[in-house]
């Protein structure tokens, strides 16, 4: 048995139990016994299920190349909170999309051929309804990567796509509305968010990767209303603090443009054409020179907006660093908010070496922000729950902290993609990535 901490004390199955009522757990779980109930949880009041598993589809005679990552549900649209999507981080990458009311899971999109399109990442609804997805691959070159990867994709028709059995033809790439945005200048994507003022955000994975915002020249009023093509023009710029040569720092930042708002680059900036032909802004080569310096973080991976008093912050994880930072919006200013000095509620001291490598975040209705560690399955790879009482951006008041909310129990796997159904306050989801068996899953994780 797990050894856990009180938490939050609640009557454990009223109909008034939230995510965040749980006895913190005081270590990681060992090898689980079933891969279709994998995780520890710090409470009986969560309930576990998998919902949809490799192993099925490629029974079925669907493609599916495994290592499922981030996830999302239709957040919009006429059958809002309907589909859950989920993306393959692989050499031949794809988009499933699974309906939560019949059960069926599907392959919308898949590379016609391995190495075409690699190692999908993001997955996100975005506000004017429709599907992003981009790759977690570029390269760096002073002169300019001609990579044909680092790109980001636009599903139009995510919902009535029909299911494949096959890689996508010119065709079916056609009926999903799955286009290259070029105008996102290219990097290594994973975190993508948008502000309330229709801004994205994104970020460069790598040791030194930058922070990243994209402005459309449209209103976002006629975006939303139809009316202009959010990505038909925009400006990107990078985050910098002070003259950005300081690593992993902190303070006032400025956003510093390197496209104009038609998105060509700005003189200086690096533009290139990829082995494909195709022409795009070289985000990372860019924000390395000295005229559109970034400011440096170690492997920053995912991004979640939160708003607190009517005002928005961006977390983001920094994977080498153990780091997670906030960023607010408002004020321009970039702080950090959890890494192994946060204390570990389960012990009151600092959580240490406990805490490692996070990647993926997730947020629960109440605003309570979750760190994904990328650490090994049946051996270390945990959810931590942040508690920051007054949601000030800091865990240094009393009773504040880091407790470890859940726990991986299938070999070779990590979790990833935690999304809190935006629908229903007592359901959420999580895949289990790559594990040894190959038969990835997404579990679904509920109050009962």
């Amino acid at each position: 048995m797990y050894g856990t901490v009180l938490i939050a004390g609640v009557t454990i199955f009223a109909d008034g139990a939230r995510f965040s009522d749980f006895a913190a757990l005081t270590t990681s779980a060992g090898p689980t016994a079933d891969e279709s109930e994998p995780i520890t949880f710090g409470s009986a009041a969560f309930a576990q299920q998998s919902i949809a598993s490799r192993a099925v589809q490629l029974a079925l005679g669907k493609p599916n190349s495994g290592s499922w990552d981030m996830l999302t549900v239709n957040e919009t649209g006429p059958h809002k909170g309907r589909y859950l999507f989920t993306v393959f981080e692989t050499g031949q990458s794809g988009v499933q999309r699974h309906d939560l009311t019949t059960g069926a899971t599907d392959t919308i999109w898949y590379a016609p051929v391995s190495g075409s399109h690699v190692s999908f990442d993001a997955c996100y609804w975005t506000p004017w309804g429709t599907l992003i997805t981009a790759e977690e691959s570029w390269q760096t070159d002073p002169q300019g990567s001609t990579s044909p990867y680092g790109r980001l994709f636009e599903i139009r028709n995510p919902i009535d796509t029909p299911a494949l059995h096959a890689p996508s033809t010119p065709g079916d790439t056609a009926l999903a509305g799955f286009v290259h945005r070029t105008i996102v200048p290219r990097t290594s994507h994973e975190g993508i968010q948008f502000d309330k003022a229709g801004n994205m955000y994104f970020i460069d994975e790598l040791n030194g990767g930058n922070i990243y915002r994209y402005t459309p020249s449209a209103s976002f009023g006629d975006v939303m209303a139809g009316n202009a093509e959010y990505f038909s023009a925009g400006q990107t710029f990078v985050l910098r603090v002070a003259d950005g040569n300081t690593p992993n720092a902190t303070g006032s930042f400025s956003w510093v443009p390197f496209t104009d708002t038609q998105g060509a680059a700005l003189p200086g900036a690096i533009t290139i054409t990829d082995v494909n032909g195709v022409t795009s802004v070289d985000a990372r080569n860019t924000t390395d020179l000295a005229a559109f310096n970034g400011t440096d973080y170690q492997r920053p991976e995912d991004m979640q907006l939160q708003e607190v008093g009517g005002n928005q912050f961006i977390y983001v994880t920094t994977t080498t660093t153990h780091e997670v930072y906030r960023i607010d919006l408002r004020r321009q200013t970039i702080t950090v908010f959890a890494d192994r000095g946060t204390t570990d509620l389960a012990t009151g001291h600092a959580v240490g070496l406990a805490f490692a490598n996070p990647d993926n975040l997730g947020m629960d209705h109440d605003g309570n922000i979750y760190i994904v560690e990328d650490r090994g399955g049946a051996l270390d790879d945990d959810i931590w729950f942040a508690r920051d009482l007054n949601k000030d951006g800091d865990m240094t008041d009393p009773g504040e902290g880091l407790a470890r909310w859940a726990s991986n129990g299938t070999p070779g796997s990590e979790f990833t993609g935690l999304y809190f159904d935006p629908t229903n306050k007592r359901r959420a989801w999580v895949n289990i990535q790559h594990p040894a068996s190959g038969n990835d899953r997404t579990i679904e994780i509920t109050l009962r």
